[in-house]
């Protein structure tokens, strides 16, 4: 009887070794039956190291303010024509330590952002600036475009605003515009930026300074909008077209 219990517990001894050598190399965690954990696997090692050797490791969660963050720095060294060393030298931090800060791949302090600040000749709330900026998006069901009156309005031009914003400095309005039998040509629009045209329906003999441009559905046209530009000839009505006018917002 005493081979028998000892013939029983090697046997238990061997299938608890094979138990444990299949559930590690399963990569599942292993406990004894005291509790006592066993080893750490190789990834856990390396992200334990990883923290260890940088303090300011940024998690998934933080990662879009530090890249907020690193886009400015990068932004503001470039409007001053600057090199990563010559940050370095003003700033007083390792070319390394700024490729990360530019990158996004470290939370810097608020001592080291003040430094930044001083050597790139910015407020520090400056950094935040594109992490604070409200990213909205605005859609305009079918036939709910907003209306809006323009110079063309008392030339029967109808015109409906589509969308507006302002990002950094800039503005951009959509318009679907609408000229039918009782809309006149006027060729002489004029204000600042940059205009696109797109022809949805119908066809218009569009001018641009000392040029016409016979236009039809699927043409388009991008132009400056200083020069006097507007339908000369209305050849198929209706005529609808999409103008998206864009131009350079007066900082207050």
């Amino acid at each position: 009887m005493a081979r028998e219990r000892s013939s029983r517990e090697s046997g238990t001894k061997r299938d608890g070794k094979a138990a444990k050598a299949s559930m590690a190399r399963q990569g599942r965690s292993t406990t004894s039956m005291a509790g006592a954990p066993d080893k750490l696997t190789a990834k856990q090692v390396k992200r334990a190291a990883d923290l260890q050797q940088d303090p300011h490791h940024v998690s998934g969660k933080g990662r879009s303010l530090e890249a907020a963050i690193g886009r400015e720095v990068r932004n503001f060294r470039h409007q001053l024509n600057m090199t990563v060393a010559q940050l370095s030298q003003a700033s007083g931090m390792s070319a390394g330590m700024l490729s990360k800060i530019e990158n996004g791949q470290t939370s810097p302090s608020l001592a080291t952002l003040h430094e930044l600040s001083k050597a790139l000749q910015v407020p520090v709330t400056s950094f935040f600036r594109g992490f604070e900026e409200e990213r909205s998006a605005t859609f305009v069901s079918a036939g709910q475009g907003l209306p809006i009156e323009r110079r063309g309005t008392r030339a029967g031009h109808q015109y409906q605003l589509l969308g507006h914003g302002f990002s950094r400095g800039l503005a951009v309005e959509p318009y679907l515009v609408t000229l039918t039998e009782n809309s006149d040509v006027f060729p002489i629009f004029q204000h600042d930026g940059v205009e696109f045209l797109y022809i949805l329906q119908g066809e218009v003999g569009y001018r641009h300074g000392d040029k016409l441009y016979h236009m039809r559905p699927g043409d388009s046209l991008y132009f400056d909008s200083d020069v006097p530009h507007g339908p000369e000839q209305l050849l198929k009505l209706p005529i609808r077209f999409l103008s998206i006018i864009t131009y350079a917002r007066d900082n207050d």
